[in-house]
């Protein structure tokens, strides 16, 4: 008797959890002494049948329970059976004290099981005690039908519970929530069957308001199909309000047992399905990168040649063509293209998320589409963009220059060409030969005023070739005919210059047949060519085309015209002086009664042509100011249109900035669950998009500045190219923020991980980041780690290439899989070994049998032949295909 107290204390110490598991249960049965009359017998049946269905591997069976067990004999049997134990050899006597002995050593048995039994002695059930007798059979079921039972990390009763509710969930009128009335109308029993052998049971033809035919169709194709004997009886179960639940629990967990198998192979089946769909999903993303890749790559291949074509147009119109057709590509067609671009990084980021999470080596895209790759095209691209903008600016200057040039140009041309026409003729004539000598004399006095004016046309010539020699350099498209006509002007000129010469000395010859001629007219020549001249300077300096950038430009030309107009009172006193010499020649005529011919033979310019000049002259002064000033209005418009664009730059500028802090300080500071944070980063990216029109606004402001051929702001620092990047860094850096949480999403549901155990990583990854250096080894004792060792090793996984910089992503995946756990290969192989039914090489038909068609399919395309001794024809190799889905893979 002391050692069996010793055993039972021995056992009661080594088994204390045990001993909790079960004192909940044996508490409720000292409550329940007083049992149901209804409940009794449905436990009798149930109990009876139950200890049947394994005594009858004995070789032996029950028929009253309480009196049967009475002696201990068939008890040990029973529990020697569902064990798989020997107990003590019985004691074979009849006496009281024998039997007594032999249920003392059941129970012991039983208490070595890590059962505390409550209330119940071997008296009792020597005694036929009833209520004791169902207590102990229920504490034996309890202990060695319905303990191990684990589903999902639940366990006994919650876990037969959990299992009964998955396997019926898909069946309709099927609603578990117990063990006793979710049961009554016999169509779970049925539903049960149905899902794991569909072939015994036609469900549909069942009807909810008829159960005993429900409950006695699935009782006898229990017991004739699957081993499981009747342990109920259907009128018993429908006449009752609330039938027995130990009773169901009991004949439930028979089936429980009987589909361990399917069960088995079912979680095996649905391992595989989870790892062959994260691969098929993984492979797919794939497949979309590469083809987002290629066709993003392809994009900027077509268009940089575009943008480094460097084709010159003959006029500005053409290049202001070419700067619309830029203008379009800005604005159409590339920002679908920076939304393509910062797609691809996400999805790169959120596959390499995904593989790392399922065990998966790391994505490697085809070679040059990498997301390096991507970048390097991109600032390729965006290179060539910033070259081909300055070009074509610096194109429309030069035309517009060279337009101005040739203009004027053909102009001075044109002057020259009509003062010439008719000089070689006058030059080559021989009217000296027949002239008296004053006539020769005026001939000889015209030549000189002659000479003077050719002197005077000598700077237009140069002028001429010196504009024709710019034209060339600046490669003008129409050069050829340019240098034509300044050629013929050269040489045309050079015959001046020679028959000019030639005249003068053929004059000088008759010289000394020359008298003296009247010195005023000689004055009034000489006068009036280089005022005549001034006249014609003035006036092609009132014609001038001009050009001008900026406000102070056009006032210097106003200043310019303005030191020109101050000139004209003398210039008009000039002009006075001139016409009284030629006043003076009259009156001296008349006062000696010489007989004029009417003309200056020293010069064609007549008095009248001088005033005609004149009024031309101050004709063209006031169209002269309105050119000016309407210039001046023109550079006034485009200040104002500069302090426009600078005041919308600035505050665009600044709020790019704010943003980009705002964003860097939300990424620090989220609060709230991982979908708080998502919606509020969605808002805060709505938030910021509603802003696209003060950006469409400014490339208007910026079209307009374009147009008006303003290439400077003194009024800002920024340009239009520095926003737009900006804006599209502000986008980028959102997009990537949101991404981000999106992938700690993806991380916590695949790790298992809480919200609550996101916050603690968030605080431990904020501190650990603090104090990393001399303090870090407080920060690994905070965190359950200990030592330099430990650091070095955290150290070592979170930032392998020694950086220094340690981010959230990297520390999360440490810290998931110290604590959880995934998919290995050597699980999926353990899988698909179960469905295999142990053999080493699985068949397309055991595939298709235990796996979703499309998985089946995956699987079978992909599995190589097993080559092993033991191959059959059809075998193929799960054990090679399960290592390639976590090592480097074919795809």
């Amino acid at each position: 008797m002391e050692q069996q107290e010793n055993y039972h204390a021995a056992n009661n110490q080594s088994s204390a959890g045990g001993v909790q598991t079960y004192m909940e249960q044996e508490n409720d049965w000292d409550r329940d002494l007083l049992l149901d009359p209804a409940w009794e017998k449905q436990q009798r049946k149930t109990f009876t049948a139950w200890c049947n269905s394994h005594l009858r591997k004995a070789g032996t069976q029950i028929e009253n329970i309480e009196e049967d067990f009475r002696d201990g004999l068939k008890l040990m049997l029973l529990l020697e059976v569902i064990s798989g134990e020997r107990l003590p050899k019985p004691e074979r006597g009849k006496m009281r004290v024998h039997k007594i002995n032999n249920v003392n050593k059941a129970l012991d048995f039983i208490a070595s099981k890590g059962v505390k039994l409550v209330s119940i002695g071997a008296e009792e059930i020597v005694d036929g005690n009833a209520k004791m007798t169902l207590g102990m059979i229920w504490t034996i079921i309890l202990r060695f039908a319905i303990q191990d039972i684990s589903v999902e990390e639940t366990s006994a009763k919650e876990g037969l519970l959990l299992w009964c509710q998955r396997k019926t969930a898909p069946y309709k009128n099927v609603n578990v929530q117990n063990f006793h009335i979710s049961w009554k109308d016999g169509l779970a029993f049925n539903a049960l069957i149905h899902r794991h052998r569909p072939d015994l049971i036609d469900y549909d033809s069942l009807r909810k308001d008829d159960p005993v035919t429900n409950l006695n169709n699935a009782f006898e194709v229990a017991e004739k199909h699957l081993d499981i004997p009747k342990m109920l009886d259907a009128e018993d179960i429908v006449n009752t309000a609330r039938p027995d639940e130990k009773a169901i629990m009991t004949y439930v967990s028979s089936f429980y047992h009987a589909f361990s198998g399917a069960q088995k192979a079912e979680t095996a089946a649905n391992r595989i399905c989870k790892v062959l769909a994260v691969n098929q999903e993984n492979e797919q993303m794939m497949e979309d990168y590469e083809k987002l890749a290629s066709d993003l790559l392809e994009w900027i291949r077509r268009t940089i040649p575009w943008l480094e074509n460097r084709t010159q147009e003959k006029t500005v119109n053409d290049m202001q063509a070419k700067q619309e057709d830029f203008r379009d590509y800005r604005c159409v067609h590339k920002p679908p293209k920076v939304q393509e671009k910062c797609q691809l990084e996400i999805s790169f980021n959120t596959l390499q998320t995904k593989l790392r999470l399922s065990n998966r080596p790391a994505f490697m895209p085809s070679e040059g589409r990498l997301v390096s790759d991507i970048n390097g095209a991109w600032h390729t691209l965006e290179g060539a963009e910033k070259g081909y903008e300055e070009w074509i600016l610096s194109e429309i200057r030069r035309l517009e220059r060279l337009e101005h040039l040739a203009e004027k140009f053909h102009q001075k041309a044109a002057i020259h060409e009509s003062w010439t026409d008719g000089k070689e003729a006058m030059l080559t004539q021989k009217d000296y030969e027949t002239s008296t000598l004053s006539e020769v004399k005026a001939l000889l006095r015209k030549h000189e005023a002659f000479e003077s004016d050719l002197a005077a046309h000598q700077d237009r010539v140069e002028q001429i070739a010196a504009i024709a020699q710019e034209l060339n350099e600046l490669d003008y498209y129409d050069s050829a005919s340019v240098n034509a006509r300044c050629q013929k002007i050269c040489d045309q000129w050079d015959v001046l210059g020679a028959l000019t010469q030639s005249r003068k000395e053929s004059l000088e010859r008759t010289e000394k047949q020359l008298e003296s001629i009247d010195e005023l007219y000689l004055e009034y020549a000489k006068r009036a060519a280089p005022f005549n001249n001034w006249m014609e300077g003035a006036m092609e300096d009132l014609q001038d085309m001009f050009i001008v950038h900026n406000i102070e430009e056009i006032q210097g030309l106003i200043t310019a015209h303005e030191q020109f107009k101050s000139t004209l009172t003398e210039a008009n006193k000039e002009r006075e002086a001139i016409q009284s010499i030629q006043a003076e020649v009259q009156k001296i005529a008349q006062s000696n009664g010489i007989k004029l011919s009417g003309a200056n033979p020293y010069t064609t310019i007549t008095p009248e042509s001088i005033d005609s000049k004149w009024e031309k002259a101050m004709a063209m002064v006031p169209l002269r100011d309105n050119a000016l000033q309407d210039e001046l209005n023109k550079q006034n418009s485009n200040d104002t249109l500069r302090a426009t664009f600078a005041t919308q730059a600035n505050t665009v500028g600044a709020y790019i900035q704010e943003k980009m802090e705002e964003i860097g300080r939300i990424s620090i500071e989220m609060n709230g669950t991982l979908e708080d944070q998502l919606t509020n980063l969605k808002e805060y990216q709505k938030s910021i998009m509603s802003y696209m029109p003060e950006i469409n606004k400014l490339e208007g402001y910026h079209q307009l500045i374009q147009e008006a051929l303003i290439f400077d702001n003194q009024y800002t620092s920024y340009t239009m190219e520095h926003l737009r990047v900006g804006w599209e860094q502000l986008l980028t850096t959102i997009a990537r923020t949101i991404n981000e949480v999106e992938n700690q999403i993806l991380t916590r549901d695949a790790k298992g991980i809480s919200q609550e155990q996101l916050y603690e990583y968030r605080a431990s990854f904020n501190h650990f980041d603090k104090v990393r250096g001399p303090s870090s080894g407080a920060c690994l004792i905070s965190l359950g780690y200990d030592g330099d060792g430990e650091f070095a090793r955290i150290m070592g996984i979170v930032d392998p290439n020694g950086t220094g910089a340690v981010t959230f992503q990297a520390f999360i995946d440490f810290m998931s899989t110290e604590t959880t756990d995934t998919d290995t290969a050597d699980q999926v192989i353990a899988s698909f070994k179960i469905l295999a039914a142990d053999k080493n090489y699985i068949t397309a038909e055991e595939l298709r049998r235990e796996l979703p068609p499309d998985q089946a399919e995956y699987c079978i395309a992909r599995m190589a032949p097993y080559t092993g001794p033991d191959a059959v024809p059809g075998a193929l190799d799960y054990m090679s295909f399960s290592t390639a889905l976590y090592g480097e893979s074919d795809l």
